[in-house]
């Protein structure tokens, strides 16, 4: 009986290890200035989303950053963006992220025509993402996440990408309990 006892703890003890060793960060894309829907902002829709998953997980934020800012006015910032998207380009970002020791990646942006934005292409790209668990979440004004699911599954060859969790741009800027609802349902 007392092996048994012994046994239960040490399996107990090496799963709260595992636990304790898996490590999680939020990677985030996120545009402040002047946005569809809310107007000029100092803290973008997505990085909302993203502080919110930080402080329930307790995971690591990192800010995926263009080396070339867009520009602060909407209109001149979706005409850059688009030639961008046409042109199939992989921005420069500032800093790049070792994610070798994460094993949970959640992973924010907004949807621009439908997809990521390509400066995050060039930080998914850059990475290898087998065994990896991604978790995306997206800010649209209406379109939902659009085709990202099949992008980032296509993309992060090797790893388990759940489903998007994705929330208008106007809550997340606007209505924080909702946007806590809504992670809540995604840490599910």
């Amino acid at each position: 009986m007392l092996r048994i006892i012994l046994a239960a703890a040490l399996v107990i003890a090496l799963s709260f290890s595992a636990m304790a060793e898996a490590k999680s960060i939020v990677i985030v894309y996120s545009r402040a200035d002047e946005n569809y829907g809310v107007g000029n902002i100092t803290v973008g829709n997505t990085m909302k989303l993203a502080q919110i998953i930080a402080e329930k997980t307790g995971a690591e934020l990192f800010e995926v950053k263009p080396a070339k800012e867009y520009p602060a006015d909407y209109d001149s910032c979706i005409d850059v963006a688009k030639k961008e998207q046409n042109a199939n380009a992989r921005p420069a970002i500032l800093e790049d992220k070792d994610i070798s020791e994460y094993d949970t990646i959640y992973f924010g942006y907004p949807i621009w025509w439908g997809d990521i934005p390509m400066c995050m292409y060039t930080f998914v790209e850059a990475h290898d993402w087998n065994g990896k668990t991604v978790i995306p979440f997206c800010t649209h004004e209406g379109s939902g996440p659009g085709r990202t699911f099949r992008t980032l599954k296509a993309t992060m060859k090797g790893a388990d990408v759940k489903n998007v969790t994705a929330v208008r741009g106007s809550t997340a800027q606007n209505d924080r309990s909702a946007s806590e609802r809504a992670i809540s349902g995604m840490l599910k």
